[in-house]
């Protein structure tokens, strides 16, 4: 089964309750998002937003730019439905984050629990690029994984953990690490999840 189909399939038959990355409020990334000190215009991107909440929190701060990227289409779907009219601005992306070409340059790109899927160095090398193409210049980058303390599946699928070095040191020496967090992610059943969190900000 490939990437898209497996995701497809999640948001098909899971609902936001019965998946373990769901937050209710995103309260890290916003208070990240916060800290970037970026004004309401700033164009931002959130990479395997899919139906997170964090672009309804985003909308509420008066942000005005947003795009939200995932390579399942009906987990956009799920969030363009819920967020009705409110949402007819958001920019849509379906794509795989290593395939991504953007034609717009973004100020901020956010992504909690996308990078840590990439478990080989071709992928992680396309993200990075990818990245560094749609960035502009002193840009921002806040990317959160699963922690060395924290899973090692997770979907059924292997991920690569990460430590503030390791993030520090995949990053290098195009991206200046500003702060890191950790933080225990409590699932919708019970369960924690340990998650590092780090704001970068583009040298190159």
């Amino acid at each position: 089964m490939n990437n898209q189909k497996h995701w497809e399939t999640i948001y098909t038959e899971k609902q936001p309750n019965e998946v373990s990355w769901t937050q209710q409020i995103p309260k890290l990334s916003l208070q990240l998002i916060n800290h970037t000190n970026l004004p309401t215009s700033t164009k931002i991107i959130d990479v395997g937003g899919g139906e997170s909440n964090l672009v309804d929190r985003l909308l509420e701060l008066g942000y005005q730019n947003l795009s939200v990227l995932d390579i399942s289409q009906n987990a956009l779907n799920r969030s363009k439905q819920r967020l009705g009219e409110i949402g007819k601005n958001i920019e849509w992306i379906v794509i795989d984050i290593t395939q991504f070409q953007s034609s717009i340059k973004y100020d901020l790109w956010h992504d909690r629990a996308v990078f840590h899927f990439l478990t080989d160095p071709e992928s992680i090398l396309a993200y990075k690029n990818n990245l560094l193409k749609a960035l502009n210049k002193d840009g921002e980058l806040i990317i959160g994984t699963f922690s060395n303390d924290g899973p090692k599946k997770c979907s059924g699928l292997e991920i690569k953990q990460y430590t503030e070095e390791t993030l520090a040191e995949t990053f290098s020496p195009e991206f200046e690490p500003i702060e890191f967090q950790r933080e225990d992610h409590h699932t919708p059943f019970g369960t924690v999840q340990n998650f590092v969190f780090g704001r970068f900000k583009k040298k190159i």
